[in-house]
């Protein structure tokens, strides 16, 4: 059993304490045993669950609905608690909101009705085509085109390490439409995903699998009520929609981090060398300690940053910058120190902690690398004491 005292934090209100219950109870029920021979069929499955149960009205709330809002700490919480249970089920959460997350906060109405009760009813299955094979981390440097042609564009240019790619129902892409240079010149679209133009080039298979592809968009064409929002914002919406998002990475390698620790004390507990427990033994007492630590320390900055935007920050660029740089970092400790307690069991397949050291390693890549946090949180730094005058 997990650890769940952090819920009394004060960061948190009776809501969020329910909210965690509730689907651990749900997880524990619905996600035990799932078969993942098929990664996608999997990924449809585990959506259309989550949205039939009401877990995606979270994902990307409704401003129509005036009981709906973002809720970064209960995004947090979800993808802490699927994460702990199953790694896939926090991808289909994850990018159900990260995809119709463009629409939920720069959306036209007729763009929201459209798409938005069909992501939260899990009818839908959304993806976040940001990435180019030159482009990853560096946003302004998106090649693909979006030239106006009467009264649609037409886009051009290729995506890849795209989520969802070759399941998605609808695609938010960013493209260049030539406002201006650099991050000023791009703008978002919505592209179902059988418009014509728009390709599968490539599925592309990972440690921990799940639904990944490159797109190729050849003379593709949009209405111009696709795009979000106004020409020339396509910038503004992916950093807002990642701001918001980005914490929630954090998150879900917390659940990883918390799931290795439960599965390592209960080694630790039962397995025994030299006729004693491992637990006995002062070197994994101090693995346990070092675990635990982390675990804790990453919680804090987690919910630090997805309070702190709950409480109406416009950006906290540094903040989850923090959570997500510690939090992936760390748990990619905790999970090697999981591994090694297991001793050879840690490395055979189809064993927990075998297929965590697979699920996080890529959540220290995607979404900003470490290295990108790193510069993102010094840049803070030296503007915050720029400001102040240096002292």
């Amino acid at each position: 059993m997990s650890d769940k005292s952090f819920l009394s934090w004060p960061f948190f209100d009776d809501s969020h304490r329910v909210l965690a219950d509730d689907l651990d109870s749900w997880s524990t029920e619905k996600l035990a045993g799932l078969d993942h021979s098929d990664t996608d069929a999997t990924c449809r499955k585990l959506v259309a669950m989550l949205g039939q149960d009401g877990w995606l009205r979270y994902s990307a709330p409704d401003p129509a609905d005036p009981d709906s809002r973002i809720d970064v700490r209960k995004l947090c919480l979800i993808r802490e608690t699927l994460a702990r249970h199953d790694g896939l089920a926090d991808f289909a959460f994850a990018m159900q909101g990260l995809g119709a997350g463009s629409i939920s906060l720069f959306g036209s109405d007729t763009q929201r009705e459209t798409w938005l009760p069909r992501t939260r009813a899990g009818n839908a299955i959304a993806a976040f085509a940001l990435s180019e094979p030159r482009s990853g981390s560096d946003v302004a440097n998106i090649e693909m085109t979006a030239s106006k042609d009467g009264d649609d564009y037409i886009l051009e240019g290729e995506k890849t390490w795209i989520s969802n790619g070759g399941i998605a129902d609808l695609y938010v892409v960013f493209a260049r439409t030539g406002d201006a240079p650099g991050a000023r010149g791009l703008s978002a679209f919505i592209v179902p995903g059988d418009t014509p133009g728009l390709e599968i080039a490539e599925r592309i298979d990972v440690i921990a699998p799940h639904p990944l592809a490159r797109l190729e968009f050849k003379n593709c064409r949009v209405p111009a009520t696709a795009m979000i929002g106004a020409s020339g914002q396509g910038f503004k919406i992916a950093m807002s929609v990642l701001d918001v998002f980005r914490s929630t990475v954090g998150a879900a390698a917390l659940g990883f981090a918390r799931r290795a620790l439960d599965e390592a004390l209960t080694r630790a507990a039962k397995r025994e060398l030299f006729g004693a427990p491992l637990a006995e033994l002062q070197l994994v007492q101090g693995q346990l300690a070092e675990m635990t630590l982390d675990v804790d320390a990453s919680a804090l900055l987690i919910y630090r940053a997805a309070w702190t935007k709950d409480r109406g920050a416009p950006r906290v660029t540094r903040e989850a910058a923090m959570a997500k740089l510690y939090a992936t970092e760390a748990a990619q400790s905790v999970i090697d120190k999981a591994v090694q307690i297991h001793g050879g069991d840690g490395v055979r397949c189809g064993q927990i902690v075998e297929s965590l050291y697979r699920e996080i390693r890529a959540l220290r890549i995607y979404e900003g690398a470490s290295e990108v946090q790193k510069v993102v949180i010094a840049r803070q730094a030296l503007a915050e004491a720029a400001a102040s005058g240096g002292s």
